[in-house]
């Protein structure tokens, strides 16, 4: 194990510990060439936010950003945790609609964009979407060039943590988005968990490829303040220049999520005779299911384990595995519950299962959001109990690690009979011609619900036969009522934009006719 995780009352003071700790050492590095140091993050952190100061941000001041991942947005959020402000991210590959709806419920005082970035003008449309609310915030396009002044104007820093500071929306499917309320403490407790699961040292390189403005954002980099290591930023994520800068960077530690581990295999499979990335030990993520076949093809064809993790907004990290466990434990669990997340198991009767028993996944401990910022949609998310119901799915084997096996609403009920899609998508997923499934159901008279299965093809123009499905099915020792009654074929199956998370809702309006 590696040395203990630093710890703080606030992010800004884990900044200045680890600058003093870890100061020559490298914070943050990006494919343009560009290095920054824990002491040079913590100066121009103090720099900028005495900037954003004098344009009228202070402590308590409401700030909505939408900015790429890069350094300079980095910095602008610290600057943000050091004057005491409430921050509220937003992706910055949300458009008007998405925009407009948090912009409504969060009402800033200020919103930060880049100006024109990706030929999109982030201003006109930030000017525009403003215009139209009661009180429009002040904009302020911030590209490469910050704000800076003298830190010895700043007032002194948060003293509490525990004070909420950071307001994240989830995307909503038929509703208006809810905003996941978090202080400093309970992002710095994802950051921690992560970091003491996956046993990072200051000798690693991880790398943020992912929107730096989502919540997995500040839990890597709250992680990488903790285990004082550095990480390279990807501005804009095209996977054979990700693979040219990590191998060039020296990357231990790559990923992001199941669509990630996939698009880095297939980098390899262009060049099987070589490790693309030869300092690569590890790769990570979470945000969506993993195939246990991803895990051994990761591990044959690349040489380095994957040690998937379990999370959403409200609980940037609940559960991970580590490099540590078996292979066994990596491909076919979620890890164990991270420190900070006590997990239990609750059946549809409100009873805590035993272990190996399928349950509601519940979660309690200083990792967990401080609630929405809908007091009634916080009241309905806590059980009686103070357990925040995840909706998801899952069992604890008997040596502590988590299967998820699905979401409440992602339950089959065909003729009074429970389906797991995941169980089915596992067994799918592993047919040469599939390259990605999602299985859903949909209303059907007769059953209740009839088991869709949806195929993206491996192979433009080889697609996989409804008989050929139903053979692989009945060969893995599924029994007949789980096979998929029905095959849809798509070019792509429909994602959102930041981990590439299938969006089955889509799927259901596409293919049953109800939203989910």
């Amino acid at each position: 194990m590696n040395a203990p995780l630093l710890e703080a009352p606030t992010i800004w003071e884990l900044v200045r510990r680890r600058a003093e700790l870890s100061g020559d050492r490298v914070l943050m590095l990006d494919t343009e060439g560009r290095r920054m140091s824990f002491a040079a993050f913590a100066e121009q952190t103090e720099q900028v936010a005495a900037g954003l100061l004098a344009l009228g941000i202070g402590p308590g001041a409401k700030v909505t950003w939408q900015l790429p991942t890069r350094m300079e947005s980095v910095v602008i959020s610290m600057a943000l945790a050091r004057l005491g402000a409430i921050q509220n991210p937003i992706l910055h590959l949300y458009r008007e609609r998405e925009v407009g709806a948090v912009l409504r419920q969060s009402r800033p005082e200020f919103y930060v964009v880049p100006g024109v970035w990706k030929d999109r003008d982030f201003g006109a449309m930030a000017k525009e979407l403003g215009a139209a609310l009661e009180h429009p915030p002040t904009v302020l396009e911030i590209d490469r060039d910050l704000p800076l002044g003298d830190p010895s104007t700043l007032p002194p820093p948060p003293a509490s943590g525990d004070d909420i500071r950071w307001v994240y929306y989830t995307s909503g499917t038929t509703s208006e988005p809810k905003g996941v309320q978090h202080s400093d403490q309970t992002l710095m407790a994802g950051g921690r968990g992560l970091g003491a699961a996956l046993d990072m040292s200051e000798d690693d390189i991880g790398s943020i490829a992912f929107p730096y403005s989502h919540i997995a954002g500040p839990d890597y980099m709250l992680m990488m303040l903790a285990a004082g290591f550095g990480a390279v930023l990807v501005e804009s994520f095209v996977p054979a220049d990700a693979v040219a800068a990590y191998r060039e960077l020296g990357v231990t530690m790559c990923g992001g999520g199941t669509a990630f581990y996939q698009m880095f295999l297939n980098e390899q499979r262009k060049s099987p005779d070589e490790k693309i990335i030869p300092t690569l030990r590890i790769m990570s993520g979470g945000g969506a299911a993993m195939p246990p076949q991803t895990f051994f093809d990761v591990q044959k064809e690349m040489g380095v384990k994957v040690v998937h993790g379990y999370g959403m907004t409200e609980v940037p990290m609940m559960a991970m595995g580590s490099p540590h466990d078996t292979d066994e434990q990596l491909a076919n669990t979620d890890g164990k519950p991270v420190v900070g997340a006590e997990i239990r198991i609750v059946k549809e009767d409100e009873t805590v299962a035993a272990a190996g028993e399928v349950g509601e996944v519940r979660l309690r401990g200083p990792i967990v959001f401080k609630g929405y910022t809908d007091s009634a949609a916080t009241e309905a998310a806590f059980d009686a109990d103070g357990w925040f119901r995840t909706g998801d799915l899952g069992l604890l084997r008997a040596d502590g690690h988590l299967r998820l096996t699905g979401r409440l609403k992602d339950v089959i009920i065909r003729k009074g009979e429970n389906i797991s899609a995941r169980e089915l998508e596992d067994v799918l997923f592993t047919h040469p011609k599939v390259g990605e499934v999602a299985v859903i159901g949909v209303p059907d008279d007769e059953r209740g619900e009839l088991v869709v299965a949806v195929v993206e093809p491996a192979t433009a123009g080889d697609e996989l036969s409804f008989e050929e499905m139903v053979a692989w099915c009945a060969d893995a020792g599924l029994m007949r009522q789980k096979i998929p009654e029905r095959l849809e074929i798509l070019e792509r199956l429909p994602r959102n934009e930041t981990l590439n998370k299938v969006l089955k809702f889509k799927l259901r309006e596409q293919f049953g006719g109800v939203p989910s």
